[in-house]
């Protein structure tokens, strides 16, 4: 998978390492032990390392195995972690949650950037609505948004917000149209063996079809690969 990511140019490989499932018996991820093995597999390829942290406890390994922090959507009014994680200068992904508005997300963006902070990204992965074919509802309307009110970029997450693999390009090409800066995608080499999270994961041949339709649209939008 890193591989594939350097054939195409991707700098950041990411990997969480603990799982916030909703199922306490399904598999709850590697531990600091994957912190390890992800920055084995990236660091000789030349990649950066992102992963998402869950607790203060998490800290000391990430602040030496990880060079983005991802904080996911439960952890979004975490604001003890948010302040502690802003003094720390390291880039932050910070999530929207899944029933909060924008403004709720540039509040909890304010922890990080009153902390110290100045590298922080926020993230769009679905907001809950009366929809239930999708995990979540995708916000496309979110980065324009973000980006009339802030000055801070947004990625977006189609596989966490759709939970289907069929509907990760799709959302992908719309959020990019729409302005987004980035998107976040979840490969696997056999996603319908993976341990977790397989439905909404692209396989290998997909993500390159995904890159290929990602580079006309750049350009259309005035974004740089």
């Amino acid at each position: 998978i890193a591989d594939t990511l350097v054939s195409r140019r991707v700098r950041i490989l990411s990997g969480n390492v603990t799982r916030s499932s909703t199922d306490p018996f399904g598999f709850q991820g590697l531990g600091d032990e994957g912190l390890r093995i992800l920055r084995e597999v990236a660091e000789p390829r030349g990649l950066a390392t992102s992963s998402e942290i869950s607790s203060l406890e998490q800290l000391p390994h990430f602040e030496r195995y990880v060079d983005l922090i991802r904080v996911g959507a439960q952890n979004m009014k975490n604001f003890t972690l948010l302040r502690e994680l802003g003094r720390q200068g390291m880039p932050i992904v910070l999530t929207r949650g899944e029933s909060s508005t924008i403004e709720e997300l540039l509040i909890a963006a304010d922890y990080l950037l009153s902390g110290g902070s100045q590298k922080v990204v926020l993230c769009e992965a679905g907001i809950r609505s009366f929809e239930s074919y999708t995990r979540l509802t995708l916000d496309i309307a979110a980065s324009p948004m973000i980006h009339k009110l802030s000055h801070l970029p947004v990625m977006v997450d189609p596989c966490h917000s759709s939970g289907r693999r069929d509907k990760i390009i799709p959302l992908s090409r719309a959020a990019l149209a729409a302005g987004a800066d980035g998107v976040i995608i979840e490969l696997h080499h056999d996603p319908d063996r993976a341990l977790c999270d397989g439905a909404q994961s692209l396989t290998i041949d997909q993500f390159h079809t995904l890159l290929d339709q990602v580079e006309k649209i750049a350009p259309a939008v005035e974004k740089l690969l």
